[in-house]
Order: C-alpha cells, then sequence, then structure tokens
C-alpha cells in the first residue's frame, strides 16, 4: 500500500464526511431547499471506486453523489453553491443537491429519477466503444434500482455490444425505508448480472482498500474488451434517505453494529498502525479538511443567486413570438 495513497484516502473520506455534516447543518438553517441525500457511512465506495479510475473516464452518480463530486476533484465551494442554489456552483445554481455536472472532469450529473443512471451510462459506453475509445463510463446506482426495467435493458445492451461500461451497485439495503429483502426476490445485487452474461463481483463497501482493488481489476477487465462488469458494494448510511427522513425503521443495535464498522474509523485506525501516518498527520488532515469545508460554506453563502434564468436554454422563449427561432 503506497503511503501517498494511503493518505489520499484517508483525507478524502475525512473531507467527505464533514462537507456532509455541513450540509446538513446549512439544510437545517434553511440555507439548501429541496431534498437533501447525504452519504456518511457509504464513503469508501465513492473514494475506492473514483480513485481507482483514470481522469477521462465517465461519471454517471444518482441524487445521492456530493462526495462523487468531490473525489473526482469539483472544488467544494462549487458542490456547496450548487447546494445552496447560488451562480457559483457546479450547475450554475440551477440544478442543486441532485443534479452536480462538471463537464472538464466527465462528471455527468447526479440523476433524480430512480434508474436513469442505467441508460445514460450504457449511451455514454456506446459513443465510447464507437470511437475506440479507452475509457470506461462508471454508472452508479442504489440496490432500490435494480427493479426497474432500465437495469434490466441497459444490462442486456450492454452485454449484447460488449460496452465498456462499469455498473457499480451501493447497496446500502434500505430503498428509502424498505429493506432490500422486503423489495426484491434475489437481494444479492450481483448475482442478477450471470442472466446477461456479464461478470459480477461483490465487495465490503465499507473497506475503502477492498473497494479500491476490486474496481481497479474490474476497470481493468472491461478495458481489455471483456465487456461491462458489475460490481455490488455492500455499505450502509447512518442517516435516513433523506434529510426529512429520521430512519425510525432501523433498529438502535443495527445502526449501532454498523457504525462500529464506520469506514473513517476504521481506516484511520488501520493507516496508524501500518505507519501510513501518524497520529499528528491523521490530526492535520481532519483539520484541513475542516478547513475546507468552512472555506466552501463561506463561498456558497457570498456567491449571488442565478440571474440569466434563459442562458442555457436552447432556443430564448422571446424569439419563438419573433419568428427567429
Amino acid at each position: 500500500m503506497q503511503r501517498d495513497l494511503a493518505r489520499q484516502f484517508l483525507y478524502d473520506i475525512e473531507l467527505a464526511r464533514r462537507f456532509e455534516q455541513a450540509a446538513a447543518e446549512q439544510y437545517a438553517q434553511g440555507n439548501i431547499a429541496g431534498f437533501l441525500h447525504l452519504y456518511p457511512g457509504e464513503e469508501a465506495v465513492a473514494v475506492g471506486t473514483l480513485r481507482a479510475a483514470d481522469v477521462g473516464d465517465y461519471v454517471v452518480s444518482t441524487y445521492r453523489e456530493h462526495v462523487h463530486a468531490l473525489v473526482r476533484g469539483i472544488p467544494a465551494g462549487a458542490v456547496m453553491a450548487e447546494l445552496f442554489g447560488r451562480s457559483g456552483g457546479c450547475s450554475g445554481g440551477y440544478g442543486g443537491s441532485m443534479h452536480l455536472f462538471d463537464r472538464e472532469r466527465r462528471f455527468l450529473g447526479g440523476y433524480a429519477i430512480v434508474g436513469e443512471t442505467f441508460p445514460v451510462a450504457t449511451g455514454v459506453a456506446y459513443w465510447l466503444r464507437m470511437n475506440e475509445a479507452s475509457d470506461v463510463a462508471l454508472c452508479y446506482f442504489g440496490d432500490g434500482a435494480v427493479n426497474q426495467g432500465t437495469f434490466h435493458e441497459s444490462l442486456n445492451m450492454a452485454a449484447l455490444w460488449k460496452l465498456p461500461v462499469l455498473f457499480i451497485c451501493e447497496n446500502n439495503h434500505y430503498q428509502i425505508g424498505t429493506e432490500i429483502h422486503r423489495h426484491s426476490a434475489l437481494a444479492e445485487v450481483y448475482q442478477r448480472a450471470c442472466a446477461y452474461g456479464i461478470d459480477s463481483r461483490r465487495v465490503d463497501g465499507m473497506d475503502v482498500l477492498a473497494v479500491y482493488e476490486e474496481t481497479r481489476e474490474a476497470l481493468h477487465y472491461v478495458r481489455d474488451g471483456h465487456g461491462p462488469c458489475l460490481l455490488e458494494c455492500e455499505t450502509y448510511r447512518y442517516r435516513g434517505h433523506s434529510m426529512a427522513d429520521a430512519g425510525a425503521y432501523r433498529s438502535a443495535l443495527e445502526v449501532a453494529e454498523l457504525r462500529a464498522r464506520d469506514p473513517l474509523l476504521t481506516f484511520t485506525q488501520r493507516a496508524l498502525e501500518a505507519g501510513w501516518v501518524t497520529q499528528e498527520e491523521a490530526d492535520e488532515m481532519g483539520a484541513r479538511a475542516g478547513r475546507e469545508v468552512e472555506a466552501a460554506v463561506a463561498f456558497a453563502e457570498q456567491s449571488p443567486p442565478p440571474t440569466q434564468l434563459d442562458k442555457d436554454v436552447y432556443v430564448r422563449p422571446l424569439d419563438l413570438y419573433r419568428g427567429d427561432a
């Protein structure tokens, strides 16, 4: 394990946890409107998969995508400003929490519709195949999306044409408040891929190193021209589905058991024991992540609201009446 990579993992997880905590606080204060879906507990998935990906790979994420955006390199200020609905946001303040986008970093957005990531990522992979590119489309989805028709249609097309797409299931075991065993006849998501002859793997999504290594192998498989692959990451979210959900459907015992496997705590302890970081370095990383999040909130507060509501519309409304369209 390279020391620099371990330090990167630790900082990524620290930044992710502190960013989401700050987002929850800002939501409570009324600075963030609409829905807000937070990620604490799942950080090892975003960090492990995206640190294994290449800069040329495309990322298609769900509505729980703040951490994916941060790990992909979108500045924390641009992400927080987007949550605030301000012009300094990565989507100009028009997308909000569920629609982060960054063309330069090939981050093709969070998508609010369950199952929407499948056809988008499959289309990207089709374009990559047509252009004989070596890049891969990373398609994120939750366990609640696997019963959507788009899941089966997209896996079938990707397998048929051997498209370069890695399907990544962030299985936190709850479709909003319904446990996976209650909404899926087959709870082991990775086994579903066999119906389409797709290689699939399952990994402990609370272990960032395991996720990183498994993702590297899966990406090598896809880049070598073998077609798509599906990676199921078993993880857990410590908060409810959204800020509007208290998560009362889960027992205190269950939450306590999974909190003992907190990726931030377990990886910090592992890094200290292996000598990848010292306690002083770990403390400084936490402090630095805290300062970055504080700066992100300040940037969002100072960023003005968007004013050009028709800036990115293909046809200006007045042109329709003038006959200029």
